[in-house]
Parts: structure tokens; C-alpha cells; sequence
């Protein structure tokens, strides 16, 4: 299981990319290594969702069980917070298009 250590580390990669993107647009405009610097730290920022979401998934699996055996609240706030927030990091990956939302756009 990746951990928040691993996030960490992703988090150095990518300040080390942001340094390259602003060093190359201050030192000459290389447009594919623009692109190329771009793409890599798209792939960090999704390697870090994914393992924040794992972690999420573990911890709130473990709550679920642990409200689950020591059940003494048959009344509480169950499924509020269950897989609602499961997001699939693969789905946003280069599509570009995050939002779905916006195609119900209407008229008057």
C-alpha cells in the first residue's frame, strides 16, 4: 500500500519539474520540452491523488469496521462518508475534460 512517505517524495519530484518549467520559460521557450515537463508533472499530481485516495480507502474501511464490531450506534451517520468519495484518478489522466457538468447548458 502506498503511504503518505510516498506522497512526500512525489511532492520533491514535482518541485524539482516546476523548477525546470520556470527555469526553461525564463532561459528560451523549448515548446515540446515544454509540453514534455507539462506531461511529467500531470503524472506526479495523479500518482499523488491516487495514493491519497488509497490511503482514504483504507481508513475509512477501517472506521467502517471498527463501527462495525463495536456497534453500540445503531443510529448514526451511516453512508455519509462511505465510497461517496471515491474519485478514479485514472479517468482524469490528459483527457482535459474534468467536468461534465457544463454539457447541460440551456437555453432561455
Amino acid at each position: 500500500m502506498a503511504s503518505v512517505k510516498d506522497v512526500e517524495q512525489v511532492v520533491d519530484d514535482l518541485e524539482g519539474l516546476v523548477g525546470e518549467l520556470r527555469s526553461e520559460l525564463q532561459n528560451g521557450l523549448d515548446f515540446e520540452r515544454l509540453v514534455q515537463i507539462a506531461d511529467e508533472i500531470s503524472e506526479h499530481a495523479d500518482n499523488a491523488a491516487s495514493t491519497f485516495n488509497t490511503v482514504n480507502e483504507t481508513l475509512m474501511t477501517r472506521i467502517q469496521e471498527l463501527r462495525g464490531s463495536g456497534g453500540s450506534g445503531g443510529s448514526g451517520s451511516s453512508g455519509s462518508s462511505g465510497s461517496s468519495g471515491k474519485r478514479s484518478s485514472g479517468s482524469r489522466a490528459k483527457s482535459g475534460s474534468s467536468s461534465s457538468s457544463s454539457s447541460s447548458g440551456g437555453g432561455s
